[in-house]
């Protein structure tokens, strides 16, 4: 296999290389053998692209994972921050990166903070990141904060990509299918109906409904047309404010057969990142409020119900049980860090229960919904052939 490689030379120098090698474990050795520190690596081919686009990031575009992996490297290699943007910066070529990470360094160079830089460019670093820097700001650790991030956003990454590579066969099955169905019922089916009037032949109750059909369709036409883009618009604008209140999860929850499996879903998230940040030495009322921007609509005013019952006195635990925000293994997992003082370490143990939880769950949905999406097409679709045909059998019987 061919692996892409961006690495730090002893010279300081940042270079990219693309080698040969069986495994990822054999290129990252490689690599270290030359003396060379890697920042990313990624294998070449259709497989890379694949993933890179699922991950969301696009060639040009500021990847905030792709940043902090390749800072946590220069940092973990004896450089200052202000030296690592630098040689982020030289070897930088789209004009959109290097406008933010001149920004930062400018920042830096000016005696800001640096988490106050970052957080002057919220559109590139979410408060989440922020909050994370800031944090190990009064404690020197950064290099450490940055590796949790890297380790929760990959976490994350691969749960939300296992879910959406769940979805995508099953919503090309459906267009196809409901293309296909479409053309049959608006042009095939009209046709049929015009060579079936003129035979004067009484028709299966059936195949006259769809018949029936087809001859409105053909007399309608122009109403049809606009009753269909109505429709389609109707429909575009509702999935558009779903989509703009709770996003793509919210989108699929609405569907009962998804709804828990997506709560799951976002109170592993929940239980990560808080769990994260609480590690990082975040306290609990600050980590509740930016864990907040990272789940729904519905859970964030949970949660926000929730953190004002933490900060009148109330332990996290009763309080999320109170508003919803556990299931029964994770309330005992709560309790019990809230006992030993290891919250964040149960948080984190909850998430990875979760995690496992909802590979399952996306393991048997792929197994069970797409026979059953492909048998629903086949059998609508040989529904209207058969329908279609059968004058022509009664037809052929007649004159047998």
């Amino acid at each position: 296999m061919r692996f892409k490689i961006r690495a730090l030379t002893p010279d300081q120098q940042i270079v990219e290389e693309i080698i040969d090698a069986r495994t990822e474990a054999d290129a990252r050795l490689a690599i270290k053998n030359r003396g060379w520190v890697v920042s990313s690596l990624q294998q070449t081919g259709t497989l890379s692209i694949l993933r890179s686009g699922r991950s969301g990031v696009r060639p040009g575009k500021f990847s905030l994972l792709l940043f902090t992996q390749e800072l946590l490297a220069l940092l973990n290699a004896g450089l200052t921050i202000v030296e690592a943007l630098e040689a982020l910066l030289e070897k930088e070529q789209s004009q959109e990166i290097r406008a933010v990470l001149s920004t930062v360094l400018t920042g830096l160079q000016e005696g800001k903070r640096f988490s106050k830089v970052l957080a002057e460019q919220e559109e590139y670093f979410p408060s989440l990141f922020v909050g994370i820097v800031q944090a190990s700001e009064s404690t020197s650790s950064l290099s450490p904060s940055l590796a949790r991030f890297v380790e929760y956003q990959q976490r994350i990454d691969v749960v939300r990509n296992k879910i959406i590579s769940s979805l995508i066969y099953p919503a090309i099955l459906f267009l196809v299918g409901g293309a296909v169905t479409f053309f049959l019922l608006v042009y095939v089916v009209p046709r049929f109906a015009e060579v079936y009037r003129g035979t004067g032949r009484a028709l299966p109750w059936s195949s006259q409904l769809l018949l029936n059909w087809g001859a409105f369709v053909t007399e309608h036409g122009s109403v049809f047309t606009l009753v269909c883009l109505a429709g389609i618009l109707s429909l575009g604008i509702a999935i558009k404010g779903i989509w703009q209140r709770n996003g793509a999860l919210g989108l699929v929850a609405k569907f009962p057969v998804f709804s828990e499996s997506i709560r799951i879903y976002s109170l592993s998230r929940l239980y990560m990142t808080l769990g994260m940040l609480l590690d990082g030495g975040i306290p609990i009322v600050a980590a509740l409020n930016t864990a907040a921007s990272m789940v729904g609509a519905n859970m964030q005013m949970a949660l926000q119900q929730a953190t004002a019952s933490i900060e009148s006195g109330v332990m996290l635990s009763e309080a999320f049980e109170r508003y919803e925000l556990t299931t029964p293994i994770s309330q005992r997992l709560l309790r019990v860090g809230e006992r030993t003082g290891e919250l964040g370490k149960m948080l984190t143990q909850s998430a990875n229960f979760y995690e496992g939880e909802i590979t399952r769950w996306i393991d048997r949905f792929i197994r069970s919904f797409e026979p059953i999406l492909m048998a629903v097409i086949g059998l609508i679709v040989g529904t209207i052939v058969v329908l279609l045909y059968m004058p022509i059998f009664d037809l052929a019987d007649g004159l047998s």
